[in-house]
């Protein structure tokens, strides 16, 4: 039996604000993990949403599935498909029907705007936690009040709980109910293929019979933050630099849709500014997990070049398949590349010192390639009115690209099983089974530790009425002047 089972009629359950836990998002996939690596001590809810969702307002029972994937017999996970990311009336009667024991909210907080409009309310029968990705500085006193209405904050980087504690300062939580849970990845799924003709057969598809010095993978949604043109740009640069014999050798995967909207036409781009010596490779298929895997172990490197990111779950999925990493230093993508301070230890982050990417600290873990921001311009909207934009240049991208290419297949493979070592061990956490021991841990904490708020009794008034401070039947306020008037 799994460590720490709780039998199904025992278990608190825990009611997830998410997207969909069977989609493949981010925030999807994760939420998934957590589910699945704790269903053995919490049962579930999930009301999933995030998207205009083709079964909203059907509920699922997804125990069967769960047990498969976990060895179960006992699971309890529903989902309850919503549009968006639900309202008030649709948590009221989940509260009522399902009786949750917590409530926990993933991703930002604005999407969740109607929850905190009734906070009150719920954290006087049950605790409420988010997980928080919050990703830059400077820190986010807009959320303030968010923050102050949860009563645990789970954060998936260490700059990630320096922003937390940070705009909560005036209003410290305890030290139980603010930690560092950074995100996990399935160690099961992405790993180092060795002797796998299917794997041969995927990469020849992919990447043409000729071998192959050098391919670099680009895997994120092409919208602007994540500046998939600079990847272009800076992997033109790089190549610009090699015999037209050696650059054609190399190859940049971009995964992705080539087109979007909320980006940019990037075949465009690549006829505009690129040759044939510049060979860029597109691919939008929908692999399935054995397929990601693939994809990630035909690279030698997988490269970020984001404004502005809460973790980079690619970069730790090839990190876990062995692969190097070369990404800006920012968000918790600086956990990931392990910065060291003067004593050897991975640095935390301070009220003076919120982040590295300054350059404060230069050494790192060897199986990453940083790139320290050399613009940085604040962006904003009404409700995030401010957030550092951290710009790496194509051309410091083009050096990092140089740097990773000269240490050649062999060194750059060792790199990235040291890699692969950091995600597995103790110390970073990073697999999905730690982040579920992670969550178990935490909660449990907040199942022995929380406090229901105060109870607050709401009192009809009519406008000329108020109630007498020693009477508590009502009196007029033109009974109560003349009485005053008299008394002069």
């Amino acid at each position: 039996m799994k460590k720490g089972y709780i039998p199904k009629d025992q278990r608190k359950k825990i009611l997830l604000l998410s997207d969909d836990i069977r989609t493949h998002s981010g925030v999807g996939c994760q939420s998934r993990l957590i589910v699945l690596n704790t269903a053995h001590h919490f049962n579930w809810v999930n009301i999933g949403g995030a998207i205009k969702h083709p079964d909203a307002g059907k509920g699922f029972d997804i125990s069967p599935d769960v047990n498969k994937m976990t060895g179960l017999s006992d699971s309890d996970v529903k989902v309850i498909a919503s549009n968006g990311y639900g309202d008030a009336a649709l948590l009221r009667a989940i509260i009522d029907s399902e009786k949750p024991d917590a409530i926990m909210h993933f991703t930002d907080p604005r999407y969740w705007v109607w929850l905190y409009q009734m906070e009150n309310e719920i954290r006087q029968q049950i605790p409420m936690v988010f997980y928080t990705i919050w990703d830059d500085i400077p820190y986010p006193m807009y959320n303030r009040e968010f923050y102050r209405s949860d009563d645990m904050h789970l954060c998936i980087s260490r700059q990630t709980e320096n922003i937390v504690k940070n705009v909560l300062k005036d209003h410290p939580k305890e030290d139980w109910a603010v930690k560092y849970v950074p995100h996990g990845i399935n160690e099961n799924q992405f790993f180092p293929i060795v002797n796998d003709f299917e794997f041969e057969a995927f990469k020849e598809d992919l990447l043409g019979k000729e071998e192959q010095d050098f391919v670099v993978l680009w895997n994120s949604r092409n919208i602007r933050r994540k500046n998939p043109s600079d990847i272009i740009l800076s992997w033109r640069l790089f190549l610009d630099q090699l015999p037209e014999e050696k650059a054609k050798k190399c190859t940049l995967i971009m995964h992705t849709d080539p087109v979007d909207d909320n980006g940019t036409d990037l075949p465009r781009v690549v006829e505009n500014f690129c040759n044939d010596k510049h060979k860029v490779i597109f691919t939008n298929r929908k692999y399935d997990e054995k397929g990601l895997n693939y994809l990630y172990n035909c690279s030698d490197a997988h490269m970020f070049m984001t404004d502005n990111e809460g973790w980079g779950l690619g970069l730790t999925e090839s990190l876990t398949a062995g692969r190097m990493i070369i990404a800006p230093v920012q968000g918790g993508m600086q956990d990931q590349m392990r910065f060291e301070d003067e004593n050897g230890d991975w640095v935390k982050f301070t009220t003076e010192w919120p982040s590295n990417a300054d350059g404060r600290y230069k050494k790192c873990g060897e199986w990453a390639m940083p790139m320290f921001p050399k613009t940085r311009s604040v962006k904003g909207s009404p409700l995030t009115p401010y957030i550092f934009a951290s710009q790496c240049s194509i051309e410091d991208a083009a050096v990092a690209l140089m740097k990773t290419y000269k240490m050649g297949k062999e060194e750059r493979s060792r790199r990235g099983m040291a890699g692969r070592e950091w995600v597995m061990s103790d110390e970073s956490r990073f697999t999905a089974t730690n982040m579920g021991v992670n969550f178990i841990e935490n909660l449990d904490t907040l199942f022995d530790k929380w406090e229901p708020q105060p109870r607050f009794h709401l009192v009809k008034v009519d406008d000329n009425t108020i109630l007498d401070n020693h009477n508590p039947n009502p009196i007029s306020t033109t009974d109560k002047f003349k009485k005053e008037i008299a008394a002069i």
